[in-house]
């Protein structure tokens, strides 16, 4: 009994002392100045400019007004971020007005220790970033993601840089670039002593189906730099990013005393300035005018956050809107949009191309005969948005009547439209000029063998949500069923892998569609066509609808008009500037080349 005792204590005592061990080496690693500026040792002073802003690596540097300076040297419209600061109070006692403490964690994983995974990633690889189109899908990635963008050619002129490696995930399928991360070498950029790396930039298309992408990036640039020898890999992450702390804690990674600083500039706002009241409560579509206002000096008043209201004042005007629908925008003009028979009537007098329509009524006579003539149609409320209750390519005469039913849930009213075959384009117009455009598809789940249609989809409404901020969800209702019928699937059975299966044929990105941007190449006969009907409207701000074979084919039908477009799905177009520009001219960097002399 007596050497249990013993045993018990003498276990208990080298626990103790590996834990005081450890918080030893957690309290010192990474914050001891690095070397001197003589000879071969690390570089003093080490900066590593990575186009978005520069890391400044802290412990490189000889005091604080040293560090200071470095700080002050930031380039416009880019964010600099010291790391490593050993002593922040005495840093941030230097220059409290233009510097802050970053509110992110800091945290290592031991690549000595770290094994790889054994899942393999179902549906995209992971490469290195080889071209300037990769360098621009990256680019679209960071603006979905509200992150600073970076120069397409500064990526392509660091490709080849020792210091920097850029990854980036591939879809297998489409060729597009859905992830991207980026990774710094510690031991390449200014001698490192410690031979450390950092991950950096990481992020995911939202519109991205597949599951694993960040997990995946995050696992392959850890395996990239143990295979150089680095000892281990640091990332920051704020500190109420539940999620990603949880995927970095099961990958390995352990919270370590490092700290960040930045300086107080536009695109940290967030991070340091008192917060808009109920601020947090406003959806994306809303949130995203309001960064862009207050990045002008635009004042914000949210009014009622739950709905999206707002009010912005500035230079003695006041706008009252609800996301990007405002007071610019006449009754009559939102009472067109509201009605789709009306609308169509409107844009068909401007000569638009509109599909042949009835409404629903007692006649299943001249409903069959409109079936028969057309063969698949689209039946939709006449009054209603974000595609509730809007089925698309009916067939038979019993699931006409279904959708029927459905759609007078949501208005009384219901209409039966021709149903053409093609791709949903969204252009969004905003004082008569085209600012983006954008392909919408519907939602699909890839099979991996194992999970029931269900699961599938249940995962990927998870996805669109998280990604969408609760903005995107796939419906499991009888529209679902409906359009799984057609490829001789149910709910409960498992698709079996690669198997790519269409689950709703609406592209609303409310139930679950993506959006894709065509700006670039959409055909202007196309463009044209968008602005008539917004002039034929009279409307400043709306969202035009077009069923097109192809972006850049000049064909097209006339679907609807929204008359408060979500500003949000269009990243990187500028659209919450054009919005504001709209409202105040004289507001934000326009207005200031406008005074230079530059347009």
């Amino acid at each position: 009994m007596a050497n249990n005792k013993t045993s018990e204590r003498l276990q208990r005592f080298r626990s103790e002392k590996a834990v005081a061990h450890r918080l030893k080496r957690k309290r010192f690693e990474s914050l001891q100045r690095t070397g001197s500026s003589e000879g071969d040792g690390p570089v003093m002073s080490a900066c590593v400019d990575c186009g978005w802003g520069r890391l400044i690596f802290a412990q490189t540097f000889d005091d604080a007004g040293e560090l200071v300076s470095a700080l002050r040297e930031e380039a416009p419209d880019h964010r600099d971020i010291a790391v490593y600061v050993a002593d922040p109070h005495v840093l941030l006692a230097e220059a409290p007005q233009e510097i802050f403490l970053d509110p992110s964690h800091t945290f290592r994983l031991d690549l000595s220790t770290y094994r790889s995974g054994r899942r393999q990633p179902r549906g995209f690889f992971v490469r290195r970033l080889t071209s300037e189109a990769d360098a621009r899908a990256v680019n679209r990635i960071y603006a979905a993601r509200g992150m600073v963008q970076v120069r397409p050619d500064f990526f392509w002129s660091n490709r080849d840089s020792r210091a920097i490696t850029y990854l980036v995930a591939e879809d297998e399928a489409t060729g597009e670039v859905i992830g991207t991360v980026t990774g710094i070498d510690h031991m390449r950029a200014f001698s490192d002593p410690e031979q450390g790396t950092s991950l950096w930039c990481l992020a995911v298309d939202p519109q991205a189906r597949h599951a694993g992408i960040g997990e995946t990036l995050v696992r392959r640039l850890g395996e990239h730099f143990k295979a150089r020898g680095a000892a281990f890999m640091d990332l920051s992450v704020l500190h109420d990013n539940e999620q990603a702390i949880a995927l970095y804690e099961k990958l390995g990674f352990r919270r370590i005393p490092a700290f960040s600083v930045k300086r107080k500039n536009s695109i940290n706002e967030r991070l340091f300035a008192s917060p808009l009241e109920a601020y947090d409560a406003l959806n994306p579509y809303a949130r995203l005018i309001v960064d862009e206002a207050r990045r002008r000096g635009v004042h914000v008043e949210i009014t009622d956050a739950e709905g999206g209201f707002f009010r912005l004042s500035n230079g003695g005007r006041s706008v009252h809107c609800r996301e990007s629908l405002s007071e610019l925008t006449s009754g009559v003009a939102m009472s067109i949009c509201d009605d789709k028979a009306v609308t169509r009537r409107v844009v068909e007098r401007a000569r638009l191309i509109v599909p042949e329509q009835m409404t629903a009524g007692d006649d299943e006579a001249a409903l069959q005969t409109f079936l028969d003539r057309h063969g698949r149609v689209v039946v939709k409320p006449a009054r209603g948005e974000q595609g509730r209750a809007v089925a698309v390519g009916l067939a038979t005469l019993d699931e006409v009547r279904a959708a029927i039913k459905a759609a007078r849930e949501v208005c009384d009213r219901v209409l039966i439209e021709a149903c053409f075959e093609g791709e949903d384009l969204r252009l969004v117009v905003i004082d008569f000029k085209l600012v983006a455009a954008a392909i919408r598809r519907p939602p699909h789940v890839i099979g991996d063998g194992r999970s029931t249609v269900r699961q599938l989809i249940e995962t990927l409404s998870r996805r669109r949500a998280a990604a969408t901020g609760g903005e995107s969800t796939i419906p499991i209702d009888s529209e679902t069923e409906r359009c799984l019928s057609l490829s001789d699937l149910t709910l409960d059975d498992v698709l079996e892998e690669g198997r790519d299966v269409v689950v709703r044929k609406a592209a609303n990105l409310h139930t679950g569609g993506s959006i894709h941007d065509v700006t670039a190449i959409v055909h202007p006969r196309l463009v044209e066509a968008a602005i008539k009907a917004a002039r034929a409207i009279d409307i400043p701000v709306v969202g035009i609808d077009f069923m097109v074979k192809s972006p850049t084919d000049p064909d097209y039908v006339f679907i609807e008009a929204n008359e408060r477009p979500g500003l949000a799905n269009h990243e990187p177009q500028p659209t919450a500037e054009r919005f504001l520009d709209l409202l105040f001219p004289l507001s934000g960097h326009r207005a200031a080349r406008n005074a230079l002399g530059k347009m």
